[in-house]
C-alpha cells in the first residue's frame, strides 16, 4: 500500500495513476471526502487527513510500504514560517508512529538556500524529517514539463522566435 498526498493535483494524480496501473494499491490522502470519489471509483482506498494534523496522518500513513507527502502551497506565510513549522511537526510524529517502509518528499530547488526565503517552508520540513529512521527520498524540482500542457504557441510567435534564432526555436518545433 502507498499513501499519496497531493493526490488530487498533477504529480500526485499522475503517481496514483503509475502505481495503479502496475498493480500496487493505493491510499488517497485528501482533506475533502468528495475529491477521494474519483479516486474510490479508481480503486483506491480513501484516508481524510489533514497535512497539520497528527492523528489523521498517521491513520493514513499506518500499514504502509511507502508515503509520498506533497504539501499544498502557502504563497503567504506568516514571518518565521509557523504554518510550515506545524506541519513539519504533525509529519514526522506521523511518520515516526505510522513507521512506513520509505518516504518520499515533494520539496523544491532552493531548499537548500541559506537566506530565508518563501522556499525556506520546504527547509523547515526537510531539516525536521530528515532525522526520521525512515529512508526518506527528497526531491527538489525546479518545474515540471507538464506545465508546458497548457501552454499554446500562435504560428506567428514560434515562426518569430524560428527566425531569431534557429537554436532555441528547435525547442518549438
Amino acid at each position: 500500500m502507498y499513501a499519496i498526498t497531493g493526490i488530487t493535483g498533477k504529480v500526485g494524480g499522475e503517481l496514483a495513476r503509475t502505481l495503479l496501473a502496475a498493480g500496487e494499491p493505493v491510499r488517497a490522502v485528501v482533506r475533502d471526502p468528495k475529491k477521494g470519489q474519483e479516486w474510490a471509483a479508481l480503486g483506491c482506498e480513501i484516508a481524510l487527513a489533514n497535512i497539520e494534523d497528527t492523528a489523521s496522518l498517521t491513520i493514513a500513513f499506518r500499514g504502509t510500504e511507502g508515503v509520498f507527502v506533497l504539501v499544498p502551497p502557502n504563497f503567504d506565510p506568516a514571518p518565521e514560517f509557523p504554518e510550515a513549522r506545524a506541519i513539519a511537526a504533525a509529519l514526522r510524529t506521523a511518520l515516526e508512529a505510522a513507521r512506513p517502509a520509505r518516504v518520499v518528499y515533494l520539496s523544491t530547488i532552493g531548499a537548500q538556500a541559506s537566506e530565508s526565503n518563501l522556499l525556506t517552508q520546504h527547509t523547515i520540513i526537510e531539516a525536521t524529517i530528515r532525522e526520521l529512521p525512515t529512508p526518506i527520498t527528497f526531491l527538489r524540482p525546479a518545474w515540471f514539463m507538464e506545465n508546458f500542457g497548457g501552454m499554446s504557441l500562435r504560428r506567428e510567435t514560434a515562426a518569430s522566435l524560428r527566425a531569431s534564432s534557429n537554436r532555441s526555436a528547435s525547442l518549438f518545433r
